[in-house]
């Protein structure tokens, strides 16, 4: 089983390269708002584990597709000659220049690629582009079309109705954005249209469902692991007995405030990795619901859980006393003195993440003391980190290798379904596991591995998005 190669043809500057980028996920790609970026056709084979899957060609855009049409049609003879006179044309106008772009694109149709042929839904459909798509009919290659629906695709359906006259499948995709099962369907649809492609097609399909299988196992082990450093985290500076521990307190709070920062920001830089964004700009500022500071009150109450859960949740960590919620564990000003089943209030209080953990004065056997901020016993922390992380991921396993520029993050950036309230418990239940176990313990371990598995659930809970939970 050979892998197919398929050459993305048409007009220049609708979308091909970017089509390339998203199929072979290669930010690579040359991709560029005006005309004629592409002037030489390039191969970019997609890979998995080192093994080609399929090979994407991206060609420069027709030029003079009427005047090429003219030449094959006066050295026309008959039907089953046709794709022996398109290659005679390449050989005849390689060297003039007359045709560049003709040849530069129809050369690797001519030696084997299938062909996907990529509009613009928002340009109107005129007749020349007719003499497009009869060269690529004159072939012989399996084809299919595209209409990418770039800015406002008006004009959609005059495309599909010319377009079913050349092509046997058409199909409308944002090539900039196509979510990762509709790349799929693309491909899907390609391995009808021979029957020597359909194996390699298949065998293509299964690689990659497999691959984003690993992807998602890969970061929700990533995830996991940074919520295990994070709640278990804690700052130590050792005095001599001499020394007033007083005014290295506050030092050491911001120290772990720090730590627990860059151990979210390291866990991101993962994430992207595992989805091949190892080089993606990543501009802070512009992030907006992610990007507010871990630690801020914004943060918490985006990320945070509701009222009614957090005291579920807390009862579930053995965060309730005698029917008294323990105000040092969910936050300086949470609901001190409330009694459960009272009227909630204190206004937002319960979402402070200024009491992230206690700072403890311990005595040296040696003379001296120990200072020590952590580990964080605030059972709201580890719902904000997970939510954060899940959004992040969403955002990330979302993008295209086609996006340019920075990843950005609005109010509706994740929308998979809520868990319920028992998932909501089982998490509390694995953080509060996670605060009691020892580094390196069996424990600790077996911990991770449930909250692993539990984030992987989330990541799947509507098939492909993610977003954070509230209960």
């Amino acid at each position: 089983m050979n892998p197919p190669t398929f050459a993305i043809v048409g007009h220049p500057n609708k979308g091909k390269s970017s089509l390339v980028a998203t199929l072979a996920r290669d930010a690579s790609v040359r991709i560029g708002p005006e005309p004629g970026t592409t002037v030489y056709a390039r191969e970019f084979p997609m890979r998995v584990g080192g093994r080609v899957l399929y090979t994407l060609v991206d060609t420069p855009g027709f030029q003079r597709a009427r005047a090429a049409l003219d030449w094959l049609r006066q050295h026309d003879t008959d039907a089953a000659s046709r794709p022996a006179m398109v290659a005679r044309f390449i050989r005849e106008h390689e060297a003039d220049g007359i045709f560049r772009n003709e040849c530069e694109l129809l050369r690797p149709v001519v030696a084997g690629a299938g062909l996907i042929y990529v509009v613009d839904g928002a340009t109107p459909y005129g007749p020349e582009y007719d003499a497009q798509m009869e060269i690529l009919r004159w072939t012989g290659q399996p084809s299919l079309a595209v209409i990418n629906p770039i800015g406002e695709p008006r004009f959609v359906e005059p495309w599909r109705r010319a377009l079913e006259q050349f092509f046997r499948v058409v199909r409308v995709m944002d090539v900039l954005q196509a979510p990762f099962e509709q790349q799929l369907e693309l491909l899907r649809a390609f391995g009808q249209l021979r029957e020597e492609w359909r194996s390699p097609v298949d065998a293509a399909v299964t690689a990659l469902i497999e691959h984003r299988e690993r992807q998602v196992e890969d970061a929700a082990r990533v995830m996991a692991e940074m919520i295990a450093d994070a709640v278990t985290h804690q700052e130590i500076r050792d005095l001599s007995k001499d020394v007033d521990p007083a005014p290295h307190a506050a030092a050491l709070e911001e120290s772990y405030r720090g730590r627990v920062r860059q151990i979210e920001e390291v866990a991101r830089r993962e994430v992207e990795a595992i989805y091949g964004f190892d080089e993606v700009d990543r501009e802070e500022a512009a992030m907006k619901l992610l990007e507010t500071d871990l630690l801020s009150r914004e943060s918490w109450l985006a990320f945070g859980l509701k009222k009614r859960d957090l005291v579920v949740v807390s009862a579930t960590g053995g965060a309730i006393a005698g029917g008294v919620i323990d105000s040092a564990l969910l936050g300086a000003s949470f609901l001190t003195g409330s009694v459960i089943g009272g009227v909630i209030g204190g206004a937002m209080g319960y979402f402070s993440s200024e009491k992230l953990g206690d700072l403890k004065l311990l005595h040296q056997p040696m003379g001296g003391v120990r200072l020590r901020f952590g580990p964080s016993r605030n059972v709201q922390f580890p719902f904000v980190l997970l939510n954060r992380a899940l959004l992040h991921h969403a955002v990330v396993a979302g993008r295209t290798h086609a996006q340019r520029g920075v990843m950005r993050v609005g109010s509706s950036s994740g929308t998979a379904g809520q868990p319920s309230g028992g998932s909501t418990r089982e998490l509390a239940r694995i953080f509060d596991r996670l605060r009691r176990s020892e580094p390196g313990s069996e424990s600790r371990a077996a911990a991770l591995v449930y909250l692993t598995g539990a984030i992987e659930a989330l990541i799947r809970n509507d098939g492909s998005d993610s977003s954070p939970i509230k209960g």
